[in-house]
């Protein structure tokens, strides 16, 4: 595992390889579980705020959901989560022409009416964050969905913390993200030493 400042990274963050596949999982991510997206507790306002300019680009049935349970929910744990459509998809997620999921919320900033691109598990994924009172652990979370972005992965030669630059970045800061680099790159280094 690697220390930075008050978080604590696994290893599987710099050796799993992986880079998302749409055309193969269809955003599998974003119907699947037993609830809607994590959210920290400052981003239920956000939602709150932005759902005017996010509405228009969400479908009736993600509308409706909203209008029922509000811009974000509680899970059984009473943990703050997206609202979702009849126990699956996430009320923000719409299909594109292909039949893929997306974000309505990242929809929305993309094109400049919000400044916020999405919730920051969703963003951050395949990485989950604990958060304890001293420190975040961060783990990379295996999901028989995301098989494709693996194998895909592998065929790019991508370890999840490369892949995952911007969300670490707007999570924890350029200065982190640059540790982080230099140390997996001086660990690689050691081992490729060991090995002569």
């Amino acid at each position: 595992m690697i220390l930075i400042d008050h978080t604590c990274i696994s290893d599987d963050i710099e050796d799993q390889l992986f880079v998302c596949n749409l055309d193969k999982c269809k955003g599998a991510c974003c119907v699947e579980g037993d609830s809607g997206a994590p959210l920290d507790e400052e981003e239920v306002a956000v939602l709150s705020e932005i759902y005017p300019m996010v509405e228009p680009y969400l479908s009736e049935e993600g509308k409706k959901a909203i209008a029922e349970q509000g811009t974000s929910t509680k899970d059984w744990d009473g943990d703050h989560v997206t609202p979702i459509i009849n126990g699956r998809e996430c009320a923000y997620a719409i299909y594109d022409q292909r039949g893929i999921l997306k974000c309505g919320i990242e929809a929305a900033y993309l094109d400049g009416k919000i400044g916020y691109k999405k919730p920051i598990s969703c963003h951050l994924y395949p990485i989950r964050v604990t958060k304890y009172d001293e420190f975040h652990a961060l783990n990379y979370d295996r999901w028989s969905i995301c098989s494709p972005a693996c194998d895909f992965g592998k065929q790019l030669g991508v370890p999840v913390y490369q892949f995952l630059k911007e969300p670490l970045i707007r999570a924890y800061g350029t200065e982190w993200y640059g540790q982080l680099s230099r140390e997996i790159d001086e660990r690689q280094q050691a081992r490729a030493n060991e090995k002569g």
